[in-house]
């Protein structure tokens, strides 16, 4: 334990501590009246969320923070430019450019109805004045270091301190490991700070000087996390990150995104006049609560404080929710992975339908699949590949049904050259004729679990069976069949795609894959459309672009399943679009657009593969339950 008996004697009376004797907050220049209710006008948003930002005006001077905090707004699904569709509205200078006639000169001010300001910097000691220095009346305020005196609930938002130098997107990691066990590290609670000489800080440099910062961090089980400056601290964020579990001693603090976030499961909230009781409190705490904290820290700074595009995509989804109020997520969604971000309500605002928390709820797989085919090329003949697919499919006692996705420029042919099947066959002819239509969500996919087929994919019913009594295990993840990988090409500087056969994967490609049916609905409304256009331009990198949507909500390696030899050998041998040398360059640049929208790499290398029992042993071929696998 770093904190020492006489530095904490010397704050044991009511002079040692400022807060004790602090003026009453002032009051901010706002309607404090304000709720959703009263001061938003809801008849903005009736065409959906949208978001807009004034344009700048020649001599205005942006921070190097708000800079990024718009170009996050700019990039995001919500952002529009035509101010007529907006339901809400963000200024384009900062809140230090305190031009009061500016700001209320815009053409859609309205006293600050449906707008939003961020302040970065709220009030500071030693009264932690919260004037912004104009009036911004009914507009909703973003928050730094809020204090729960001036914070209208339910209508502004708290959002941490961050420095200038948080990262926009990605951000780092953290901390804490699957094997970190036992959960209690080397120090029990740690503070390192020192003394203001023109603000007097609660507590000064209680631990020994000669420790690295990074260190104690890393090495705590508990950090001190006080009030100095101003409410908030940027220790807040570095012991999240550190899963250094967070003891809060700022009365008045309303915590970061506190409507959303139940801060309970992941910090100890103290009281800073009850300093001395610190040390036992965290003593009490038992190796379980420790470790699950400490978890929860880790879950909490990478869905919504490791980078400030997940600190302002937070914001306005909170925003969303409570204008779209019959559609939004709950408490389950926002404090259990993957995150709000990742769960659109939009879907639905039951989680039993997410594969996400299948295992938290109780709730069983799906117990059948629709099979989706994406067809390029006419119908032929009765014994071409797909005629072949669609029986050796509809065989499976797991399939509820086969949709094909009519996406050849030849006019349909009629119902009676389509193979009959025991299952309903629906074909539904596109009309935007593209790529990412073969993930557009239809109403007429009714199962949780979804076959992705290609027309020319090879499967045997056995291999169909397998691989989705694998899904079911893995509810979340794609599992499926044609793997690929990636690596990071040290000469170019950038990311590369790879199709050779090795002894590992990242990307396990859609064009014979089971994953969930929200994934359709994801990447058709969360992927920017900016992406949906390149891939679309190119006809290439939708299989790509789906393996990194889902690998960076689950932060896990798809699942391989064991297939026959013939299936390598046939897909090699094919004269299609992966023989094409521009084809593979396609997909080389698709992986760098796709890992700079998020901003980190999402795609994790594993080396599992998954093949029944008694797959390849020599044993008789009767005994074994799905003989056609390895069968040429």
């Amino acid at each position: 334990l770093l904190l020492s008996s006489s530095s904490l004697r010397s704050f044991t009376s009511p002079s040692s501590f400022p807060f004790f004797c602090l003026p009453p907050f002032p009051l901010l220049l706002i309607n404090r009246r304000c709720r959703m209710e009263t001061c938003f006008d809801f008849s903005r948003c009736q065409s959906g969320f949208r978001v807009y930002i004034y344009p700048p005006q020649r001599g205005d001077e942006i921070s190097e923070s708000y800079q990024k905090i718009l170009s996050v707004i700019e990039e995001s699904r919500f952002h529009t430019t035509d101010p007529s569709r907006a339901c809400l509205f963000v200024l384009a200078v900062d809140t230090l450019d305190r031009d009061q006639s500016r700001i209320q000169n815009l053409p859609t001010w309205n006293d600050g109805r449906n707008h939003l300001i961020f302040n970065l910097y709220s009030g500071t000691w030693p009264d932690y004045t919260e004037d912004l220095g104009f009036e911004v009346g009914q507009a909703m305020l973003a928050k730094a270091s809020v204090d729960v005196v001036n914070f209208r609930p339910n209508f502004d938002i708290s959002i941490p301190l961050f420095s200038k130098d948080h990262p926009l997107k990605g951000g780092g990691k953290g901390y804490l490991t699957l094997n970190d066990v036992p959960p209690s590290r080397k120090y029990l609670l740690v503070f390192k700070g020192k003394r203001y000489l023109t603000a007097n800080i609660v507590i000064s440099c209680v631990c020994p000087c000669r420790y690295d910062y990074q260190e104690l961090l890393h090495n705590s089980t508990f950090c001190l996390v006080p009030r100095g400056r101003r409410l908030g601290s940027f220790r807040f964020l570095e012991a999240l990150q550190a899963a250094c579990i967070p003891v809060l001693l700022s009365n008045g603090w309303e915590l970061p995104f506190s409507e959303v976030i139940d801060w309970r499961k992941a910090a100890i909230i103290g009281d800073e006049r009850l300093l001395l009781q610190v040390p036992s409190i965290t003593r009490s705490v038992d190796r379980g609560r420790i470790l699950a904290l400490r978890q929860q820290t880790q879950f909490l700074w990478d869905a919504y404080f490791s980078s400030v595009a997940k600190i302002v995509l937070t914001t306005l989804e909170i925003i969303q929710d409570r204008v779209h109020s019959h559609v939004s997520r709950n408490q389950l969604m926002w404090n259990s992975l993957p995150g709000g971000l990742y769960v659109l309500p939009e879907f639905s605002t039951d989680p039993a339908v997410f594969p996400f928390y299948y295992a938290a709820l109780g709730k069983l797989p799906s117990q059948q699949f629709t099979a989706v085919i994406h067809m390029v090329t006419p119908l032929q003949s009765q014994v071409c590949p797909v005629v072949k697919l669609i029986i050796a499919v509809a065989r499976s006692k797991f399939c509820a049904q086969i949709v094909v996705l009519w996406n050849c420029d030849k006019p349909l042919p009629p119902r009676n050259k389509w193979p009959s099947t025991s299952v309903p066959l629906t074909v539904i002819e596109g009309q935007t004729k593209t790529m990412s239509s073969r993930f557009f969500p239809h109403d007429v996919i009714l199962t949780d679990a979804i076959l992705s087929l290609d027309e020319d994919s090879v499967l045997s019913t056995n291999e169909v069976d397998f691989a989705f009594i694998v899904w079911q295990s893995f509810p979340e993840r794609i599992v499926g069949y044609p793997a690929r990988s990636h690596y990071w090409d040290s000469s170019r500087s950038r990311w590369a795609y790879t199709s050779k056969w090795t002894n590992d994967y990242s990307m396990v490609l859609t064009g014979a894959a089971f994953y969930h049916r929200y994934y359709h609905y994801l990447y058709t409304y969360y992927v920017p459309a900016s992406l949906l256009t390149m891939v679309d331009r190119m006809a290439n990198c939708e299989d790509i672009l789906m393996n990194f949507l889902v690998s960076a909500v689950t932060k896990q390696p798809p699942i391989k399943v064991t297939q026959k030899k013939q299936y390598k050998e046939t897909m090699m041998t094919q004269a299609s679009r992966w023989a094409d040398p521009d084809h593979f360059a396609q997909r080389q640049t698709c992986m760098n657009a796709f890992s700079h929208w998020l901003g980190f790499m999402p795609l994790v290398h594993s080396q599992m593969r998954l093949d029944p029992v008694l797959f390849r042993d020599q044993v008789s071929i009767l005994r074994k339950k799905y003989r056609d696998i390895e069968r040429l």
